[in-house]
């Protein structure tokens, strides 16, 4: 069930091949051990003037990515160490940014509070 949102911020005039989001997709269902269809991934790209960092401007080669993650349930801590690193060098690597430039945030579980096609994912 993993659903990730990733937003990417884009440099002036950069445009992202379509074929980027299923890479995305495939690369992150594989670190997720998912069937296939079980993994999404939803793209939103950020232009850099709608991007800001504290205390002044950031600097200009800094393009970096952000990416939700939503499972029905959080792996345990180490599971998830491992987790993110793999996803930060894929998605890294998939969206051509440094690793340091990329940002997971693992949402609170999804089980008994999301549902699909009407049907409520288990909190059991």
């Amino acid at each position: 069930m993993p659903i990730l949102d990733v937003e990417i911020v884009i440099r002036p005039g950069e445009t992202l091949d379509h074929k980027l989001v299923t890479e995305l997709a495939n690369r992150t269902g594989d670190i997720f051990s998912a069937p296939p269809g079980s993994t999404w991934v939803k793209l939103r790209t950020l232009s850099q003037e709608n991007y800001a960092e504290n205390g002044g401007n950031s600097p200009l080669d800094f393009f970096p990515i952000f990416v939700s993650v939503l499972t029905a349930r959080l792996p345990s801590p180490d599971k998830m160490q491992i987790e993110i690193a793999e996803l930060t060098a894929a998605i890294a690597q998939v969206c051509g940014r440094p690793e340091e430039n990329t940002h997971i945030i693992y949402l609170p579980e999804g089980a008994g509070r999301i549902s699909f096609g009407g049907r409520l994912v288990s909190a059991d």
